[in-house]
């Protein structure tokens, strides 16, 4: 629903910020999705009077004029407008103007300065229905009382405030500008402004000229009609069409636009008939005919069947009813005497039909949610007010009334203390009273009874809201749900939150992928046919053979993931995964033919299962770009601290047999991730047979870390350090070990022989030079940092720590470089 602020302030005060406004609506209950202001793509357009119009010097096409804009000096603008004169107003975008197409500038157009144009209709996002004597392929020529150098905005009226709102399906009465504009002097506590609809009319006795008959009451209840004679067709005027145009209608005549005004004001769809159209003056409120057909406005022909309701003459259905009009049920140019319908019909039926039709339009919309059932002759009397405001047409005085509806009010049982006992609250009686009323509300002896455009109240519940929504649900104290568990994260979910946090800070796309996978999977990342990863769930009842069993390593899925990136011309890729694997329990039950042995040799259908470790790990893949194996080493690095773990080591992954995942890893590019004796996970470079498996054409890096085990080991307290009061002393070391020596085992002897004084060690150099290599040697050369917190060291200090460095390097091995 599109409700335009202007039309709004009829009915009540509407002069707040529209922010406000929109935040004061929805917090009682009427939901505003967005407001929109009218032109607000537009500025600097004025209103300019053309002054002199002349030929260009260098175009025939273009003509150059002097336009008064209410300045001290006409401008001058260069235009090829054919549909101007001299003494037209016309809109002028200035210099710096801002349209919807763009920015306007002053400039020269074959030699001739220019300093704006002048707009359309299109231009300025207007049509012709909205100004129906502009021209819509020209300029628009402005016929509207207006000011020279006035705001466009003013000067046409395009200045409104459009606010959507989501109305419920089960509030249909605010699907109308006086239900908005009832909840919103019920929000603010201000006065509803709404007069009863009067017109004058001509003598005349309708009976004598149309005669309407319900033959379903059920279905129809209440049937209102009235006649207008000696019609004038024609545009409406500018503040109809203004309205409408804000609350997303279009205009198109007088009589079209008063029907639509009328279903917008109160929410009341009606139709106008063309009387000439209705055989026999006679209209008949029936079931359809099966096989029955009608052309709708629409164009489409539609067959009917005896379920649906139509409106119709005494020869064929002239509407659908509730939907749409028939072919000739609408008004002509040629009119003379028209019509009104103000129905109510059931709204379950119209629902059917609309969908059996496939037919959806405005009043279906409104009907099948329900309308008010005691409004018909209201929204009559008002479209004939505006007949006679409008001049277009002679309204008869006497209408035409066939009611049977039931007009007993719904009605609840009213307790204060049940409300406030089922709120939370402590609202006075008298509060809840006023709030009620407010809403058009009445309580009686015990009951409160809802007004007849109120069909959802049915329930003390349903009251109890309407007392809160007007309160205030802010002023309503939070409390906790009795006898339900306050929820938190636990530990493990605030551990994998941060573990995410951490990767995706990185530059990591989190994926998500099958935990059920192929057993052809152990085969394409070359798992020995021994392996323990082959010990897998098997699913009694799989989709097929490629998701029968658990996955019990979570490499293959991200090698599957990174595959399909880089077959679908993905450069590069960085992916990470959270997600489990499935490992058999150790005292699984025995298999037959995959599934696992029943309880009993009786109770086929009843299985012991045995349910699987579901260890968490987070998987990562990379390829392209700049990955490599320091590049992978550096993120898990950065992740391990994220988590508050330091001091790891790295191990050939060939000589750890925890993780077959190693076989699916270069020999000489991965490494086991290990912290005081405990396995963290694995990591490196796929080996080329994989990779090739996979078809990714570049080096592809993977990851998996254990999540339990990281967790265990994280220290639970960060531990800062003050700053350092005392000078650091450095020493640099060069040695010569043997080719196949790991750096880290080097780095984990100086950390030892160091000890506490050690403040940093940084390897720096790596060398080979050919006679090293022949004699399977290489130089690792390191900067070791020590410092002491209690006083600056010595150099007796310092000598003494690297004379043990020594000891522990020759120890494994390595030796001083000389020279």
């Amino acid at each position: 629903m599109n409700l335009s602020m202007k039309w709004l302030g009829d009915y009540v005060k509407a002069d707040m910020p529209i922010k406000d406004f929109c935040h004061a609506l929805t917090m009682s209950g009427s939901k505003v999705e967005c407001y929109e202001k009218e032109g607000s793509n537009i500025s600097n357009v004025v209103v300019g009077k053309i002054l002199s119009k002349g030929p260009h010097e260098n175009a025939d096409a273009l003509f150059v004029c002097q336009v008064d804009i209410g300045a001290d000096a006409p401008i001058q603008i260069v235009t090829n407008a054919k549909n101007v004169k001299e003494g037209d107003l016309v809109p002028v975008a200035l210099d710096g103007a801002v349209l919807p197409e763009g920015k306007i500038k002053k400039c020269k157009m074959r030699g001739v300065e220019s300093f704006g144009m002048f707009c359309g209709l299109d231009t300025l996002g207007l049509t012709a229905h909205d100004f129906p004597y502009a021209d819509p392929e020209g300029v628009f020529v402005i016929e509207e009382d207006c000011k020279l150098g006035e705001d466009i905005h003013t000067a046409i009226g395009l200045d409104d405030t459009s606010v959507e709102f989501e109305i419920t399906s089960n509030r249909p009465d605010c699907l109308s500008v006086i239900g908005l504009a009832r909840e919103t002097a019920a929000t603010y506590g201000t006065e509803l402004k709404v007069k009863a609809p009067e017109f004058k009319g001509v003598d005349g006795d309708i009976n004598s000229m149309l005669k309407v008959d319900i033959i379903n009451t059920e279905k129809c209840q209440r049937y209102c009609a009235g006649i207008v004679k000696n019609v004038k067709i024609g545009p409406s005027p500018r503040w109809m069409r203004e309205r409408l145009r804000t609350s997303g209608v279009r205009p198109i005549n007088n009589f079209v636009d008063i029907t639509n005004y009328v279903m917008l004001e109160y929410g009341q769809p009606m139709h106008a008939f063309d009387l000439r159209y209705v055989e026999g003056a006679h209209i008949n409120v029936r079931n359809a005919k099966n096989g029955e057909k009608i052309m709708t406005l629409d164009g489409v022909e539609r067959e009917l069947t005896e379920d649906m309701l139509v409106i119709a003459d005494e020869k064929k259905p002239v509407a659908v009813a509730g939907i749409m009009g028939g072919e000739y049920s609408g008004i002509m140019d040629d009119t003379t005497t028209v019509v009104f319908e103000s129905a109510y019909f059931e709204p379950t039926q119209v629902r059917r039909t609309s969908k059996a039709l496939r037919l959806k339009s405005d009043a279906s919309s409104r009907y099948e949610k329900g309308v008010d059932r005691l409004i018909s002759m209201t929204c009559l009397k008002r479209a004939f007010e505006l007949v006679e405001e409008l001049g277009a047409g002679e309204v008869l005085n006497t209408v035409i009334d066939c009611d049977y509806t039931d007009k007993t009010p719904a009605t609840v049982d009213f307790s204060a203390d049940w409300i406030n006992n089922f709120l939370g609250t402590d609202i006075s009686e008298a509060d809840m009273i006023k709030y009620l009323e407010r809403l058009d509300f009445k309580v009686e002896n015990g009951k409160v009874i809802a007004p007849s455009f109120r069909i959802d109240i049915g329930c003390k519940a349903d009251v109890a809201e309407e007392v809160a929504r007007i309160y205030g649900y802010n002023n309503i104290p939070s409390t906790d749900f009795r006898g339900v568990a306050k929820a938190e994260f636990t530990e493990e979910q605030k551990f994998v939150r941060t573990l995410r946090n951490a990767a995706v800070s990185l530059g990591g796309y989190e994926i998500a992928t099958y935990s059920f996978v192929s057993p052809k999977y152990f085969d394409k990342i070359k798992l020995p046919q021994d392996s323990k990863l082959r010990n897998v769930v098997r699913i009694v009842n799989p989709l097929g053979e490629d998701t029968s069993v658990m996955r019990t390593t979570t490499i293959p899925s991200m090698l599957d993931v990174l595959s399909f990136n880089y077959n679908n011309r993905n450069e590069k890729a960085f992916l990470f995964e959270i997600s489990k694997e499935y490992i058999p329990a150790a005292e699984e039950k025995p298999f037959i033919n995959g599934n696992i042995l029943a309880n009993s040799g009786n109770e086929k259908h009843k299985y012991q299962y045995s349910l699987p470790d579901e260890p968490q790990r987070l998987t990562i893949g990379m390829y392209g770009g700049e990955a490599d194996f320091y590049t992978l080493k550096g993120m898990v690095e950065q992740i391990l601290s994220e988590m508050n773990i330091y001091d790891v080591e790295y191990v050939r992954a060939g000589d750890c047999d925890v993780f077959d995942e190693k076989y699916a890893l270069h020999p000489g590019r991965s490494a086991v991730i290990i912290k005081d004796g405990k396995y963290l996970g694995i990591m490196g470079e796929i080996h080329p047979d994989v990779q090739d498996t996979y078809e990714i054409g570049v080096k592809t890096y993977v990851a998996k870390l254990c999540i339990p085990e990281m967790m265990e080991l994280a220290a639970d307290k960060i531990t800062y350090s003050p700053l350092p009061k005392f000078p650091a002393s450095t020493r640099d070391l060069s040695l010569l070990v043997d080719n196949d020596t790991p750096v880290a085992e080097l780095e984990k002897a100086i950390k030892g022989a160091v000890g506490k004084i050690l403040e940093k060690v940084t390897l720096f150099d790596v060398y080979r030079s050919k006679e090293m290599i022949e004699n399977g040697k290489k130089s690792v050369a390191y900067s070791i940092s020590m410092r002491s917190h209690e006083g600056t060291l010595t150099d007796e200090q310092a000598d003494g720590a690297m004379k043990r460095v020594l000891k522990a390097l020759n120890a494994i091995g390595a030796e001083l470089r000389q020279g």
